[in-house]
């Protein structure tokens, strides 16, 4: 009998947790009684009561385990740990909140077991901030456009993986690893699912504007030379352009020596811009020296501060 281990990454979920995994256990029950399964929490530190409740689950039920993190190692390098530990032939990765819908869970099997190594959740309608919206399409369309490798829009890391791709994650040596890049780039037969992305059920997302620039940072240092191939070019740009005016400048002072006066306001202008320009350049390049170090450093995803029912 095949296995199927469902993770849920979770941090200060305690309104949503207990109904997660009974949902998850009746869609077993009601539509995939043939299979064994797990229900893997991984715990980022939540400062409620996420783990107290998490344990009182595993306890009645010992398809039920849970990883808790000894600190919180960020949204992104604690799923992608946990789809390393998981036990089944597949893994289903699911956010704890409710805006991935948990009933998807047979139909990525039945995708699955039709021969998709990946099969992926994509949200085709959300219910977020319009000017969150608007930043996350044009953040997509830069790096589909500017990335060798093709990039998934609007994937969050909510889909089914097989055996052969979480044994393939684990060979990767990165310390700061992007699931969503992985499936793009690695090449394993994926098919995609499209749901609509509902509103938190309960309680307060913890993703904030830090957040979510951290990931889109990541998606760029990783896959694009964008920001360093915009600095190259725009230098070169502003170059040519200083240059005619400069020249256009000496003629005109050279023909109308007395009269023409160049003025403070331009050159007070241009050096504002310039150091502008260069700021945000160097900000630019400094993302990629810290993705870098980051790598360079080899330290584990995520240090475990208890696991249980393994």
């Amino acid at each position: 009998m095949k296995k199927i281990s469902v993770l849920v990454p979770c941090y200060n979920e305690e309104k949503n947790i207990a109904e997660m995994a009974a949902i998850i256990a009746k869609e077993f029950k009601d539509y995939l009684i043939n299979y064994e399964y797990e229900i893997v929490f991984i715990d980022n530190c939540s400062t409620d009561s996420t783990r107290k409740i998490i344990e009182e689950l595993t306890k009645n039920d010992k398809r039920i385990k849970a990883i808790f993190n000894a600190r919180n190692f960020g949204f992104v390098n604690s799923p992608y740990y946990g789809l390393m530990q998981v036990t089944g032939d597949c893994a289903i990765q699911i956010a704890a909140d409710f805006q991935e819908p948990p009933e998807m869970i047979h139909k990525f099997v039945e995708e699955w077991e039709s021969g998709w190594k990946v099969v992926i959740g994509i949200k085709n309608k959300t219910h977020e901030n319009l000017i969150i919206k608007g930043f996350r399409n044009l953040y997509y369309k830069l790096i589909r456009k500017f990335s060798k490798v093709e990039q998934i829009d609007h994937f969050t890391g909510f889909g089914l993986y097989d055996r052969e791709f979480l044994d393939f994650l684990k060979k990767i040596d990165d310390s700061t690893p992007y699931l969503k890049g992985a499936v793009a780039e690695f090449g394993f037969k994926r098919k995609s699912l499209y749901y609509e992305q509902k509103k938190r059920k309960e309680g307060k997302t913890s993703t904030n504007f830090f957040i979510l620039y951290d990931t889109a940072m990541l998606g760029f240092t990783s896959y694009t030379k964008f920001g360093l191939r915009l600095a190259t070019f725009s230098g070169m740009v502003i170059a040519f352009f200083s240059f005619i005016i400069g020249f256009i400048y000496l003629i005109l002072k050279l023909m109308y020596w007395n009269s023409f006066s160049a003025g403070a306001a331009p050159i007070l202008v241009g050096t504002f811009f310039l150091g502008a320009i260069q700021l945000v350049f160097i900000g630019f390049l400094g993302e990629y020296i810290m993705a870098i170090n980051e790598r360079v450093k080899h330290r584990p995803l995520v240090i475990e501060e208890k696991r249980i029912n393994f």
